[in-house]
């Protein structure tokens, strides 16, 4: 097992890609901390991972856009006795253009996305730096690599989690740590589930992003968490500052 006897952090773990990777580090032998806000499907996550084992889980509802908060989840964590894998996957989703997008929504999407994901990575990079090292894998988007249409917050927060990425690959990689970015295409997690419930065609929705792909299909929770594990793992040692696609070939167009 890949990561007995090591303690995983994963954020936005309540639902999606996030549940799919705890359940997968957890399957793998980890301690899994599974930080979400989400409290019904937090707990729920941490009954069915559990069932699974034969990692520990245990879920900490932690507000991603509060400081305190932060310190607080990384403080409990800490209580295991290490930190080995952080894994920034908490994210909101927005639409809008510049126009639409009204300021405190903005602020409320960065402070999730970007600032969240930066003040996880200043309260555990300090720990890792003391146990000799560790790895970091922050979940961007194909957006974060490519402009589409009438989401900017969302495109510009993915963005920037690529350049957290890269110059924390750099600043710490001197002490053992390691950082990287994956970046999928659109998946078929409870989210996207119910955004295609809210159109107008739910069927033709589907296939319509389906077809812009050259994989013609979404990808799975399950294919995502498998490249955050395969980043975190020490198969991919020689390995930091990388951005990995996982998007059906979306962005190769």
């Amino acid at each position: 097992m890949r990561f007995q006897n090591k303690t995983v952090i994963v954020t936005g773990g309540s639902l999606g890609i996030g549940r799919a990777a705890a359940a997968a580090f957890a399957r793998e032998g980890a301690a899994v901390a599974l930080v979400s806000r989400d409290l019904a499907n937090g707990a729920d996550a941490q009954r069915e991972i559990d069932a699974l084992g034969p990692g520990e889980v245990r879920f900490i509802a932690t507000d991603l856009a509060r400081e305190a908060d932060i310190q607080r989840m990384v403080e409990d964590v800490q209580q295991w006795g290490r930190i080995d894998v952080l894994v920034n996957n908490a994210g909101v989703y927005m639409q809008g253009d510049v126009t639409m997008t009204a300021l405190a929504d903005w602020e409320q999407l960065m402070a999730v996305n970007v600032t969240g994901a930066f003040l996880c990575t200043k309260y555990v990079v300090p720990i890792m730096q003391a146990q000799g090292g560790g790895a970091i894998v922050n979940v961007s988007s194909e957006a974060g690599l490519v402009g589409i249409k009438n989401q900017v917050a969302y495109n510009v927060s993915k963005t920037a989690l690529i350049a957290l990425t890269q110059s924390c690959a750099l600043d710490h990689a001197a002490q053992g740590i390691r950082v990287n970015c994956v970046c999928p295409g659109t998946t078929y997690t409870p989210l996207v589930e119910a955004a295609l419930g809210r159109a107008s065609d739910p069927t033709a929705e589907r296939r319509r992003l389906e077809s812009v792909r050259p994989l013609d299909r979404l990808g799975t929770s399950d294919e995502i968490a498998a490249a955050i594990l395969y980043m975190a793992s020490d198969e991919a040692g020689y390995t930091t500052g990388a951005v990995l696609s996982v998007d059906g070939g979306y962005t190769a167009q």
